[in-house]
């Protein structure tokens, strides 16, 4: 028997109803590899669908009042939050993340969802003045901003529910029809989501085709990116893969939220006792599988055995075990692909001289709390993204040795430095290649209503309700000769 009972219809939500899909998939509990539910798998067949009927709906979207919009919003939280339980039962259930950062997430996409209402009316424009050039006296000028078109939206398989209200919400706040696309281990909670969405939307006399989901493969995945009548395409995910979806969307619009080797640096000057706190609750949340958990730690070589000793200490507080449990905080990453990747990642790095001073090895199907030294710069572990309960620590001579290597690094999403010096604080605000720059706090910080996305292979485009909305609309001019 499943795990999970499904409380939603069969199939797909395409256009106005569900569609019944010929292949099912197992969706496992990545604890111990039970079965949580089957999931339906989509095809070509139903992404075309899909985007037929976005663009059937796509002036219905972009007719929507203010009022509308923002009561829709507000009515999808309301139906959200009476599920907040369910929510987070299911997400420990199809992600394997500890219950403490499910609660989390459910907290956080509720946030996107009521911040993205009271979004939907601070969307304005601006007069121009034309007159500045001869040619334009006597003429009014204006510009606002209109829906962009449709939106397909892409996400990983870390945060389901919360990636996907960050496209899904500000996307009907902008008066798009948005298709979301899973990541294929995490579908459930999103197609739940889905189910409620839509039922808010038919409340309102909206069609439910302004939120559609599709599941399936790459295949799936190029027939919605490729298809020319979608205007937006926003991808939650790894590198290569954003990188791919770049060219296949190519001229058309993307917003890239994409992978980093997140840094914190710790000053000559940096508290000591604060900065292990901040490794200890931002190196290993979700299993480490987040884009800005701790990954490279910078220490100032004066603090640096203090820092190592009292981190080693304070380890063993990072439980781990079944992520049903309260105190569990480390579990099993979210598929056995992963956990070999990650264990050869830290075997690699050993061959190349690294130390393995805590962890590197399995408990049942959990890796352990890991922390390396000694890494050379060409070492996986310190050049990628881990995505593991994994950090690695590195000796520094002075802060600005500690931006260079920070810097040298092809990704650029958040970093953070501890310091009680307002001068080295700003130094790094104004110096560290990322979009995002944390004094006194974990990297992994993030407010829902900031505009947040990264630099260089970290992505482009920005999210946050107020951002994404700017990202899914364009300007639109208006010139009158009275």
């Amino acid at each position: 028997m499943a795990l999970f009972p499904i409380p939603y219809p069969a199939g797909l939500p395409i256009g106005e109803r569900w569609l019944a899909c010929e292949d099912e998939q197992d969706i496992t509990f990545p604890f111990d590899g039970s079965l949580i539910a089957r999931s339906p798998v989509g095809t070509v067949r139903h992404a075309r669908l899909a985007v037929d009927a976005a663009f059937s709906v796509k002036a219905e979207l972009a007719g929507l009042s203010t009022g509308i919009r923002r009561a829709i919003l507000s009515d999808v939280h309301d139906a959200l939050l009476e599920r907040t339980t369910e929510f987070e039962q299911l997400l420990v259930l199809e992600t394997g993340k500890p219950l403490v950062d499910c609660r989390t997430e459910v907290a956080r996409a509720l946030t996107t969802w009521s911040a993205s209402a009271e979004e939907v009316a601070h969307q304005h424009g601006e007069t121009v003045p034309l007159d500045l050039q001869q040619s334009g006296v006597g003429m009014i000028g204006y510009w606002t901003r209109r829906p962009a078109g449709i939106v397909v939206g892409i996400t990983g398989f870390n945060y389901p529910f919360l990636l996907a209200s960050h496209k899904l919400a500000p996307a009907l706040a902008a008066g798009c029809p948005i298709i979301i696309k899973p990541a294929p281990n995490t579908p459930l909670t999103t197609l739940w989501a889905l189910d409620l969405i839509r039922s808010v939307l038919q409340q309102h006399g909206v069609s439910p085709a302004a939120v559609q989901l599709v599941t399936g493969g790459i295949d799936a995945g190029e027939a919605l990116v490729r298809d020319a009548r979608v205007s937006v395409v926003s991808f939650t995910g790894s590198a290569a893969v954003g990188h791919q979806i770049a060219r296949d969307a190519a001229p058309r619009k993307v917003v890239l939220e994409l992978g980093a080797n997140t840094a914190l640096i710790l000053a000559i000057d940096a508290d000591v006792e604060l900065a292990v706190d901040a490794v200890i609750r931002g190196g290993f949340y979700a299993n480490g599988q987040a884009c800005i958990s701790v990954q490279r730690i910078l220490v100032h070589e004066s603090i640096a055995d203090e820092f190592e000793r009292m981190l080693l200490a304070r380890l063993p507080e990072v439980v781990v075990g079944d992520p049903r449990n309260e105190t569990t905080r480390v579990s099993p990453v979210i598929n056995e692909a992963s956990t070999q990747r990650i264990l050869a990642w830290i075997a690699a790095a050993e061959d190349s001289g690294a130390r393995v001073i805590a962890g590197g090895q399995l408990v049942e199907r959990s890796i352990a709390p890991t922390v390396l030294t000694d890494v050379p710069h060409d070492a996986l572990v310190w050049c990628e993204e881990i995505f593991g309960p994994v950090v690695v620590l590195q000796r520094v001579s002075d802060l600005s040795s500690a931006i260079e290597l920070v810097n040298r690094s092809r990704y650029g999403l958040q970093a953070a430095i501890f310091t009680g010096s307002l001068q080295r604080a700003f130094r790094a605000i104004n110096e560290l290649d990322v979009g995002g720059v944390v004094v006194n706090e974990i990297p992994g910080f993030r407010s829902d209503i900031m505009p947040y996305g990264g630099v260089k292979d970290s992505g482009t485009g920005r999210e946050g309700p107020r951002f994404a909305i700017e990202e899914f609309t364009v300007t639109r001019m208006a010139m009158i000769r009275p």
